[in-house]
Formats: C-alpha cells, structure tokens, sequence
C-alpha cells in the first residue's frame, strides 16, 4: 500500500489577527508546520496550535523563516548564512520547548516561504538552514522540495546527516522545470477541492505533476503540502484525504514511516 503524509502550515495567527482555520484543518492532516513568531505566530498561537496536534496524532513541525511579519515571510532577505543559522535555532528551539510542555516531540523543520525557495536555488543558505537542524536535533527530518528542483536542498541536507523528506504541493502551479509558479502570477495557488484532490493523487501514486505548460514533471513524494492561509484550506486537506483514502493510499504522519 502506499502510504503519504499530509501536512499544512498552521499556527499562522498572530496577535489579535486570526489566519486561517487551524482548528478545522488539523483534523484532516498528519503533520503540521508551525510557525515560529518570525514571519506569523506567536507564544500564545504556539502553545495552542502544538496541544491541538497532540490532541488529534499530528506530527509537529517547525516552520521557521525570516523576521518578516509584515511581508508574512514570503519577501526576500539579505542575511548572512550566520544570521539565517542562528535565525533558525532561535525558531526551532522556542517550538521544540512548547513542544516538551505539552509531552511530544518536535518530528521535523520546514522552512517557510522565501527562506525555502532560497534553500532550493542558493547553495549558502541551503546549507545554513541544514546546519541550523542539525545543530539543534539530529534526528530532526528536513522537509525539502520534491523533484529536480530541489536537489540541492535535499543533497546538502544529506551531507549534513538529516533525513530528508520529499514534499510536494498539489495547492501550488509548477513550471516545467519544477518550480513553484510565482505567487504574483494568476493561478499560481490553486483553490477548487476537485482539481487540488486530483493532483495529490497523482503526487502520492504515480509521482508527477501536470506543469503549467502541459507537460509532466516527475518527482518522488513524501509528503503533499496544503497552505493553511488558503481560504479553502479545510475544504483542500478533506477532499485530499478522501480522495487518496478511497483510492487505497494510507495517509499517515511522516515520522510513522520515513
């Protein structure tokens, strides 16, 4: 049987602003990605967002990125590999103590948005981010970009010593080459439970993924991704769960079968 993992990035809320529905969409999902107060989130947020994982099996995850709460992340930074290294330490360790309160364990980091899609073009930072993980835990996995695309990621997060898990985004438009579809384009995040259901399904069972041009993109997947901003994220991760289920594939929390 196939097995995937399902994973959203939650705990997104900061402050007195509500982002999306985590409460509904942690129901759906094996693994969450948490985020860490720098682009989104906050003391309060992660202290929910990890006891509701405990209370529904979810796998934790941190979901580090840059200091940039106003541009939610997703702005490119000049910072050095030292800064992004100790940037990522701070994150990862203020989740993994929230995580010792509520009596789990901190499974793996993804980085989140500008800061990952650096990773997957810039040797440096990818690098820095690996050396970040590893420096705190070990046996931390390191989400890394499915595909060609992001095997520099996944290279260096092996020659750190990390296991590193494959992650697709069937939410996401991809290019011929692999990448993740700018978010200023139109259709870049896809929205329809249908269209975003199917395309997980061949994620998980036939490894490949319908580029913006019509051509197919092969990749090996671990784990498929749904963005817990997306307004119909709930409606996203249950027609993938259902979907993937009814067609025989278990869905799972990565660190059950990585």
């Amino acid at each position: 049987m196939k097995v995937i993992d399902l994973n959203s990035d939650v705990g997104e809320s900061f402050g007195a602003y509500k982002l999306g529905r985590d409460e509904d969409v942690i129901k759906y999902i094996t693994s969450a990605n948490i985020a860490c107060g720098w682009h989104a989130g906050d003391p309060l947020v992660m202290d929910k967002t990890v006891k509701m994982a405990v209370e529904h099996g979810v796998g934790v995850g941190a979901h580090p990125g840059y200091p940039d709460l106003l541009g939610f992340g997703r702005r490119n930074m000049n910072c050095s590999t030292e800064d992004i290294k100790n940037y990522l330490i701070y994150q990862i360790g203020a989740l993994e103590a929230f995580c010792k309160v509520h009596g789990t364990r901190l499974c793996h980091v993804k980085p989140h948005g500008a800061l990952y899609l650096t990773a997957v073009e810039n040797k440096e930072v990818a690098r820095a981010v690996a050396e970040a993980i590893m420096s705190v835990n070990p046996d931390l996995f390191y989400v890394a970009l499915a595909g060609a695309k992001g095997e520099l990621m996944r290279t260096i997060g092996q020659e750190v010593g990390l296991k590193v898990v494959y992650e697709a985004f069937p939410d996401r438009a991809y290019t011929h080459e692999g990448n993740l579809v700018s978010r200023n384009q139109p259709g870049a995040v896809i929205k329809d439970p249908d269209v975003v259901s199917k395309r997980a399904l061949k994620m998980a069972k036939e490894g490949k993924v319908i580029a913006v041009d019509g051509t197919t993109v092969p990749m090996e997947v671990q784990t498929l991704c749904v963005h817990g901003d997306t307004p119909t994220a709930v409606d996203l991760v249950k027609s993938i769960r259902a979907v993937l289920e009814a067609d025989g594939v278990e869905v799972k929390p990565m660190i059950e079968f990585v």
